[in-house]
């Protein structure tokens, strides 16, 4: 197979032990070197004092890697012409010899690949503003609705269009369950002002969803539990609500339009909110890795 597993993770597997897959796109295009790489190994840690087992999945050499070790991570976190892969992206990848991070759809793609249910992130993709007129809709979506993985997020990035996003995700059969909320986390806020139809209480709860999944034996799509960043460590709302206002603006005026628009409208953020967002965007995936690795637990204890 051109999938490479780790021997670590895939004998926690093959034992039915805890395991989580975490994104390599936050290493090598969401932070600041060398915080990237502090991070990626913190969350690795996160996840090993839950007890669980780490699978951070990137392709390197035209190879996906399900498992990456510590000279791995280094060169994800600081090599120069790493590419960002979507799920679309890794047959040419593979092809070309090319080494990338992994989206979310890339990411629950080659996890669910390996046998790996579990993976966590920050905020999924979703529909855009104005999709009316730019047709603009995240591949995480489509992907969601064909892979039986189970991804514990924020909610969306709070610069899309939320609701229209949740709209999406009934059209195409995908779970969504708030963690302890009755609202849909809005990524950098505890709270997108819009609910969910679904509570879970406990990761014992949200794995048995994921066993009944299975019982019934319905279409290969996702369970998400959006689990909301803490009050206190969220981004002040009136801020969140100004400066995002302000970056869509600046976005339309300098014509930034296509793939161009997430990164731009996030590093606006993070910019003009003194690093705040950034700070509430690693608070909500600690507590994203923190909640998968319990849910795991919970899962590989059936």
């Amino acid at each position: 197979m051109v999938l490479t597993v780790s021997e670590e993770v895939r004998e926690a597997i093959n034992a039915r032990q805890p395991v989580v897959a975490l994104e390599s796109t936050i290493i090598a295009h969401g932070l600041p070197r060398p915080r990237n790489l502090q991070v990626a190994l913190e969350l690795e840690d996160v996840l090993r004092q839950e007890g669980a087992v780490p699978a951070t999945i990137a392709v390197l050499d035209g190879r996906p890697h399900v498992g990456l070790d510590k000279e791995q991570l280094e060169r994800i976190a600081n090599e120069d012409g790493i590419r960002k892969l979507g799920h679309r992206d890794l047959p040419l990848a593979v092809a070309s010899g090319a080494s990338g991070a992994t989206t979310v759809s890339a990411t629950a793609l080659l996890a669910a690949l390996a046998g790996v249910r579990v993976f966590a992130t920050g905020g999924l993709g979703g529909v855009h503003r104005q999709w009316t007129v730019t047709q603009d809709e995240s591949a995480d979506l489509g992907l969601l609705a064909r892979t039986r993985i189970t991804v514990v997020c924020a909610g969306v990035k709070s610069i899309l269009d939320v609701p229209a996003t949740l709209q999406r995700l009934e059209t195409l059969g995908v779970a969504v369950a708030g963690y302890r909320t009755e609202h849909f986390p809005g990524f950098y806020l505890s709270d997108s002002g819009h609910p969910v139809d679904w509570t879970l209480q406990s990761p014992q709860e949200a794995a048995e969803v994921m066993r009944a999944q299975d019982a019934l034996d319905g279409p290969e799509s996702a369970l998400i539990v959006a689990n909301p960043v803490s009050e206190a460590e969220q981004l002040d709302p009136e801020l969140h609500a100004r400066v995002l206002a302000d970056a869509l603006h600046a976005c339309e005026e300098q014509g930034i339009t296509g793939q161009a628009v997430t990164p731009f409208l996030l590093d606006y953020l993070v910019r003009h909110t003194d690093g705040a967002s950034l700070s509430a965007n690693l608070a909500a995936v600690r507590g994203n890795v923190r909640l998968a690795g319990r849910i795991a637990a919970g899962w590989a204890g059936a």
